[in-house]
């Protein structure tokens, strides 16, 4: 069915949001300004976006309290809320193109991966934290006979969202399909290189029945959007998915303002550790280079750290070097495409600044290492592979955020552990190993949020993401989620 004459002419009709959306209704910036929306794969410009500012993210912040305070949205009876959450869910995937198209066109990725990973990923986060609303129960605490304490969990209030480009419509759902289950209002900002889907969602919110007022979305840039929704002296909450740096200014905003709650999902520099008696090296090898390469390494939890037990370090890393050819960059919007566009130009020129200060460092090149140039655009970057890196280089130390993987070697399992571990984050890790033993024991030491075991960069709705040290805290997904977005009550009555 899909070809790339296929896409392009959907790309010819489809139109794009260029406002904001606040208590259901488009609202351009008060003073005018705009961003320009510029599709990184050709350097097209798609749209000028309005950038939002103080006036209406106070204006978005107004409408979800005043949905808050008197709207039916947190009345709802948990049923009835389930109902609309599944609506969403279904009208996500009756736009299944059109949303897999704009999250391709604003940041470069593949559109058959949006179409196929990131489209019915979202739409099952939305079923999901709808089938659970009406299976959560309250507590009642055990007291003497003449007294009743409950627990009860209720919503916050109004939760500002921000959320990365580099998975524009999950990170988006990650976020609010929580919230809002839990009877929140919410008030989104996108990262202004992908606003298109999040407000895409915001309409198709409504169409589900979702109350105006309830999701505001408010397009602009981190400096000025972002810092006011930190800054609000009415906002209660405030989740973050993003680099450490911005979650620290998060962190900074909460402290200059109301003490608003912050939840972070920050940065990560994952270590993928493969030891010698690992019997599928061919699948470890595949699943390494997918861990790094896909959405062209621009994954919170790429697993950009390879270490490799020195009895298998040539063989495997010639393995990996040989995966590595399958995730050469290509247009977005061919079907054949594994990898596409880097999100703008200066996320490509960061990146490849790592490579060059890498090679300026005597880490070895043993793949890719350049850009590529396509349909006017010079946002594309091969796949690469460095080896003899060691701990003091900074590409075994900074977040790249693209296809650039960092391969070392090590002779124990101690120093494995120690070499993981050396790092200011705390996000993911994978093991390779077929000793049942070895694998708990690795597993454990590991101080990271996920650890995944014969496989890379594990994920399910039904299990907590999150990690610890510089990568922020608090988890998405799961009911653990829920933790984020409501608060305990104690109330206790006094029995006559």
């Amino acid at each position: 069915m899909f070809d790339l004459h296929y896409w392009q002419q959907r790309v010819a009709r489809q139109t794009f949001i260029d406002t904001a959306l606040i208590g259901g209704r488009p609202v351009s910036a008060a003073s005018g300004a705009t961003f320009d929306a510029i599709n990184p794969a050709t350097h097209q410009l798609l749209a000028r976006v309005a950038a939002c500012g103080d006036a209406e993210v106070d204006l978005a912040v107004r409408s979800a309290r005043q949905a808050f305070d008197t709207g039916p949205w947190r009345r709802m009876s948990p049923v009835e809320r389930k109902k609309i959450l599944i609506r969403l869910s279904e009208l996500l995937m009756t736009h299944r193109e059109e949303l897999a198209l704009l999250d391709s066109l604003n940041m470069g990725k593949p559109v058959m991966d949006a179409y196929n990973i990131d489209v019915p990923g979202a739409a099952n986060v939305f079923a999901w934290y709808g089938e659970a609303l009406d299976k959560l129960y309250d507590q009642v605490a055990p007291t003497a006979h003449n007294a009743l304490a409950t627990i009860t969990r209720e919503a916050l209030g109004v939760v500002a969202a921000v959320v990365p480009w580099n998975f524009p419509l999950d990170m988006a759902a990650w976020k609010l399909a929580p919230a809002l289950a839990a009877g929140n209002s919410v008030v989104l900002k996108p990262a202004e290189q992908s606003p298109f889907s999040a407000l895409r969602l915001a309409q198709l919110a409504l169409e589900a029945g979702i109350p105006e007022g309830v999701l505001n979305v408010v397009p602009g840039l981190g400096e000025s959007a972002g810092k006011a929704l930190g800054l609000h002296p009415d906002v209660d909450c405030l989740v973050f998915t993003g680099s450490t740096q911005v979650g620290k200014y998060f962190m900074q905003y909460s402290a200059q303002s109301n003490l608003k709650q912050v939840w972070l999902e920050c940065g990560g520099k994952s270590a993928n550790l493969v030891f010698d008696d690992c019997q599928d090296l061919d699948l470890a090898a595949e699943k390494a280079a997918f861990g790094i390469f896909f959405n062209q390494g621009e994954v919170c939890s790429a697993n950009s750290r390879l270490y490799v037990q020195r009895s298998i370090h040539d063989e495997f890393v010639e393995r990996v070097i040989a995966k590595a050819r399958a995730w050469m960059p290509g247009d977005p919007l061919d079907p054949g495409s594994a990898a596409g566009a880097i999100v703008d130009s200066e996320q490509t020129a960061r990146i490849m600044r790592a490579i060059n200060q890498a090679q300026g460092e005597g880490a070895k090149l043993l793949a890719g290492g350049e850009q590529v140039s396509m349909n006017g655009s010079s946002n594309f970057i091969q796949p690469t592979i460095f080896a003899e890196v060691t701990g003091d280089m900074q590409l075994s130390r900074d977040e790249v955020f693209g296809p650039v993987l960092a391969i070392s070697a090590f002779d124990t399992e101690e120093q494995a552990i120690q070499q993981a571990n050396d790092s200011v984050y705390g996000l993911a890790a994978s093991v390779w190993s077929d000793g049942l033993n070895r694998a708990h024991r690795v597993a454990r030491a590991l101080n990271v949020g996920t650890v995944s075991v014969n496989t890379v960069d594990a994920l399910d709705v039904a299990v907590p993401f999150g990690g610890g040290k510089q990568s922020g805290f608090g988890r998405d997904l799961s009911l653990h989620s829920f933790d984020k977005y409501t608060q305990l009550k104690t109330t206790w009555f006094a029995l006559r």
